[in-house]
């Protein structure tokens, strides 16, 4: 990772597209690792995550990591997800966490060095090209391993550095439980902690939250 010892440094969370690029990946990601990965490289001001939350559930399996990460060292960014049924009469769950994460992004501009976002979302385009006109780096975390892709080609061409999440992949995932194949048909759900049991993975599974159809954005 090129991040220089002085630079001032934020990370901003797409935390349901983090979740579908480790899962595709085959693996749990451990978010104190994560912090601290980036806390020995640069001036850590923030690290901001973004997540959408069911709310009219008596139990979100979601609810123990949004917990977690409040209390050891996140920015917890949440809303309301919106249940919406499609044209083929099918319940839909839209949970789209972008423009806060823009808004933040912009704000938060004149006072960092380097932005780091965890999306492969290529509507962040426009977003990367307006940081740099302000004169601040910035890198996207996603990965090329996956099949396919889990970056959209344009936003990887327009950052300043692309970080393989597969590269620094010993460095944040979770060590001692149960390891998953990697996986072409991920949801985009975020994982949560401690592991969730079967029952408890089957739930996430069955929910559908409208996120970037990465795939369909490579050229």
């Amino acid at each position: 990772m090129q991040i220089y010892a002085q630079e001032r440094v934020a990370l901003f969370i797409d935390g349901s597209n983090l979740y579908a690029a480790a899962r595709a990946l085959g693996f749990d990601i451990d978010y104190r690792r994560l912090l601290d990965v980036f806390q020995k490289n640069g001036r850590l001001t923030r690290a901001f995550y973004y997540t959408a939350l069911m709310e009219d559930q008596e139990y979100s399996p979601i609810r123990p990591l949004v917990d977690w990460l409040d209390y050891n060292g996140y920015t917890m960014v949440t809303k309301p997800t919106k249940e919406f049924t499609d044209a083929a009469g099918r319940r839909k769950i839209k949970g789209n966490m972008d423009i806060e994460l823009a808004i933040d992004v912009m704000e938060m501009a004149e006072h960092l060095d380097h932005i780091i976002i965890f999306s492969g979302d290529g509507d962040f385009r426009r977003l990367v090209e307006a940081v740099q006109r302000k004169g601040v780096r910035v890198s996207v975390v996603s990965t090329i391993e996956s099949q396919p892709p889990m970056i959209a080609d344009e936003l990887r061409r327009q950052a300043d550095t692309f970080i393989e999440l597969a590269d620094i992949q010993k460095d944040i995932q979770r060590t001692g439980g149960q390891k998953r194949p990697p996986r072409d048909d991920v949801g985009p759900i975020e994982d949560d902690l401690p592991p969730l049991d079967d029952d408890e993975y089957d739930e996430l599974e069955d929910a559908d939250y409208d996120v970037a159809d990465n795939a369909q954005d490579q050229p």
